[in-house]
């Protein structure tokens, strides 16, 4: 395929779209549960969990943060101080405590645990260890649990990696983003190489087995020069997992991407072409492209659960194995029981009041639909194994329709149809999100009336 032709593919297919960490996707949720509602799907999958065996997952939302990056699209709060810290953990512990409460459940059984944010490492080790230790100390970890945590490597101490690693956290994720001190700069995110390199080599010392690293393609002023010099530090620094994020520009959600405008950030071609120079120096480097934007040395057990079809993705991102449910505490944190959703109050001062009624805060939330279910799995394969067969017991009358939806996507060299399911081509990984829109049945009948999603190339 010739330049032309590229562009004009990258063209064709670069159009707005959804990430998929879930099915259905945000904006589509309705018929929010009640307490009750919610807490009879957290406990039948608790139940279904407890027969099958893999745990519950608990993710924690610490939104703090001490500056703004300007290329984020998280639930963060900007300050510097500490006096918010403790009132805001022990509602989070009050949060777990009231589930466990009301499922009746004394300890929960859990097979992973992941604090993100907002920068998690913005609590001190005292803060920390009170967090920590209050969701451990109500829980009991399964053989192989998985602790994981994100980090700001400016604000990262050997204090926080020791506590962390004594309560049995050896998963990392540092949010790197880019080398290129132009690029850090119109983000807010200055960072050294030194910087990062300390916090990886600190965190293996104390017996983390796992490091990643966040990056971002897309992002303003970036070229292929500055993806290159990237990419010569993350192979020397070599992590044992890479997210190659693809940069969503949503000014009209996140304000603070106003800093910069649209002249200035890579797009269509320009953009692709940056995560295809990534992708070659990774692959070069012995890293192997899993699913969406990750990447895995083949000694990483992401790659393996990759290779063994037990992969996961959701509002986490891609994890080794499927648990159920998830619990998500703390402000704008998601939970997901497998065939219901809900997500926190997003704003920090209703989270507190609604905690402080001792009710749980959900926000928002959708209970999935027989459709909604069967649509759901087929998404799921094919961001964690890329392909999914839609003859036989797992099908809805919306799948009547799906060869003829992904016909266009065939003739392009996308995908395989075999008349019974489609399978994801090279080519195709990198349109992934698109032929996963072939899938979407609330998205095809019932198109947005303003933008909500990134651009998908």
């Amino acid at each position: 395929m010739n330049a032309a032709q590229q562009s004009a593919r990258l063209a064709k297919y670069d159009v707005a779209g959804p990430r998929y960490t879930s099915y259905p996707t945000v904006p589509y949720w309705e018929d929010t549960p009640t307490e009750a509602q919610w807490l009879a799907h957290v406990g039948a999958a608790l139940r279904q969990s407890s027969a099958e065996g893999p745990g519950a997952s608990i993710y924690v939302h610490v939104p703090f943060c001490r500056a703004l990056c300007t290329f984020c699209g998280c639930n963060t709060r900007v300050t510097r101080t500490h006096t918010i810290i403790m009132p805001y953990l022990q509602a989070v512990l009050t949060e777990y405590a009231l589930y466990r409460e009301r499922l009746g459940v004394e300890r929960l059984e859990l097979g992973e645990l992941h604090l993100g944010g907002g920068t998690p490492t913005f609590l001190d080790p005292a803060e920390l260890d009170a967090l920590v230790g209050g969701i451990l100390s109500a829980s009991r970890l399964r053989p192989g649990a998985s602790l994981s945590i994100e980090v700001d490597p400016r604000v990262t101490t050997p204090e926080q990696l020791a506590l962390l690693a004594q309560h049995g956290f050896h998963r990392i994720s540092l949010g790197v983003q880019d080398f290129d001190p132009k690029v850090q700069d119109i983000v807010n995110r200055v960072q050294s190489v030194e910087q990062v390199r300390t916090v990886t080599e600190r965190a293996r010392a104390v017996g983390f087995s796992s490091v990643n690293f966040d990056l971002i393609y897309g992002l303003p002023f970036q070229t292929p020069d500055s993806i290159n010099m990237t990419m010569d530090a993350v192979c020397e620094l070599r992590p044992d997992r890479i997210a190659l994020y693809g940069y969503a520009h949503v000014p009209w959600i996140k304000p603070g991407q106003r800093r910069f405008t649209e002249i200035d950030l890579p797009e269509g071609r320009p953009k692709r072409e940056l995560y295809e120079r990534g992708r070659e120096r990774l692959e070069a480097a012995g890293y192997r492209e899993i699913g969406l934007d990750h990447f895995a040395l083949p000694t990483d057990s992401l790659w393996q659960a990759a290779r063994a079809g037990t992969m996961h993705r959701n509002f986490m991102g891609y994890t080794d194995a499927f648990t159920r449910p998830l619990l998500g505490l703390g402000v704008s944190a998601i939970g997901d029981a497998v065939d219901a959703f809900v997500q926190n109050e997003k704003d920090l001062q209703q989270y507190h009041e609604r905690i402080a009624k001792r009710e749980l805060p959900i926000h928002r939330g959708h209970v999935l639909d027989a459709e909604d279910q069967v649509l759901r799995r087929h998404i799921l394969n094919l961001m964690t194994r890329m392909e999914t067969q839609w003859v036989g017991p797992d099908a809805t009358p919306f799948l009547d329709d799906i060869p003829a939806r992904l016909a266009e996507f065939a003739a392009d060299g996308l995908v395989e149809l075999d008349g019974q399911g489609c399978r994801v081509t090279e080519a195709g990984r990198g349109f992934l999100r698109n032929i996963c829109m072939a899938f979407d049945a609330r998205l095809a009948r019932r198109s947005p009336e303003r933008q909500l999603f990134s651009q998908t190339a």
